[in-house]
């Protein structure tokens, strides 16, 4: 059986990217599997919400086969793909004739696509959802929204993968920090990724400059690359104040280092896209505690692993307590970085999560 693997991969600046690298070497070790051949016996395709993904969409909707839905929101996907007829069209054949008016509202109002909920409440699924073998979702939000629009689709929940890396020593880490001008002692707080509404940055950074101003021993550490540039200007004022650092993108070696150096992770998702994010996983895996929003996406993970922040009116007052906490009680933060590594050894080992892949894919071989 040859399985055809369809996906950006590195250098691409990707999560998607990465993950399918990790995922590509493990199904390997099962049997056959070539990147995006013109033919193979089962295709393998990695779906996500931005450009990339788009002759990879369209192959599979023309040659269906299992889909990965890293996102299961593709609505900003497919505004960037369609053009406005073709946009309403879609929208109605997910959603009914009888929104074929918000479908118009939702086109001309598409330059706030990317903090307006509603936006995030229709992810346009049921067309790949339908066509596909089976899909892959990492958690039950994904796979709540996948049944809402498909039924009958064939779904597959297999946890998010966590390739152990080759970290720093502590040596190396700590004069990392100290070359970032970090002061002896401080607790790091850290945020990856690429920044844009949803990783609600603008709260994480409003709640640090009160930290800050009480326990100027408090650090933040923001790194990524701006999607927009609307939030870039917003919150330019805060990235500037006293504590808050500041690293643009960073490649797989820079990404591990800062990992290491930071205590604890921000990682909040809200509108959430059923996504289950690769840096929670990465952060948790090497035993960082993780701050993420709580919700189904996050479901799987042990109640004593991670530290939910609510969404909504309370989300500031509950990253702040939780802030506080971490940096008054760091034998707390410790624990619960242990707990999560403990829980990604358990379930998110790529060997494992290659296993599952390879045996699904076993079932389709023609």
């Amino acid at each position: 059986m040859t399985v055809g693997l369809y996906s950006p991969l590195p250098p691409a600046r990707t999560g998607v990217a990465d993950y399918a690298a990790a995922l590509l070497a493990g199904l390997r070790r099962h049997g056959r599997v070539e990147v995006a051949p013109a033919r193979c016996d089962v295709a393998l395709y990695h779906l996500g919400n931005n450009a990339l993904h788009a002759q990879i969409y369209r192959r599979a909707l023309q040659s269906p086969g299992v889909a990965v839905l890293h996102d299961a929101v593709l609505h900003h996907f497919l505004l960037g793909q369609l053009g406005e007829p073709e946009y309403i069209d879609e929208f109605v054949y997910n959603y009914g004739e009888w929104n074929r008016g918000l479908a118009r509202e939702l086109w001309r109002s598409r330059a706030a696509s990317g903090a307006d909920g509603r936006y995030f409440d229709h992810p346009l699924l049921r067309r790949v959802a339908e066509r596909s073998l089976a899909v892959v979702v990492h958690n039950p939000a994904a796979a709540r929204a996948v049944k809402q629009h498909a039924a009958g689709a064939r779904i597959v929940e297999i946890p998010h993968l966590f390739s152990a890396p080759e970290l720093p020593d502590r040596a190396e880490a700590i004069r990392y920090r100290q070359s970032l001008g970090v002061e002896p002692g401080a607790f790091l707080f850290g945020v990856f990724g690429y920044l844009r509404e949803s990783k609600r940055l603008a709260a994480v950074l409003q709640v640090f400059d009160e930290i800050h101003r009480e326990n100027p021993f408090a650090g933040l550490l923001v790194a990524g690359q701006f999607v927009s540039t609307d939030l870039e200007r917003a919150v330019s004022p805060l990235l500037s104040a006293p504590g808050v650092f500041r690293l643009p993108y960073l490649d797989e070696r820079d990404f591990w280092l800062a990992a290491s150096a930071v205590d604890a992770c921000i990682n909040l998702r809200y509108p959430a896209t059923g996504e289950t994010s690769g840096i929670s996983i990465r952060l948790m895996g090497i035993g960082k505690p993780v701050l993420v929003t709580d919700g189904l996406e996050c479901s799987r993970f042990p109640e004593d692993a991670c530290l939910r922040i609510e969404s909504g009116p309370a989300e500031r007052e509950s990253l702040r307590q939780h802030m506080i906490l971490l940096t008054s009680m760091t034998r707390v933060a410790s624990a619960i970085g242990q707990r999560g590594a403990g829980h990604i050894q358990a379930h998110h080992r790529v060997e494992e999560v290659s296993t599952r892949y390879w045996e699904l894919l076993c079932e389709f071989r023609t």
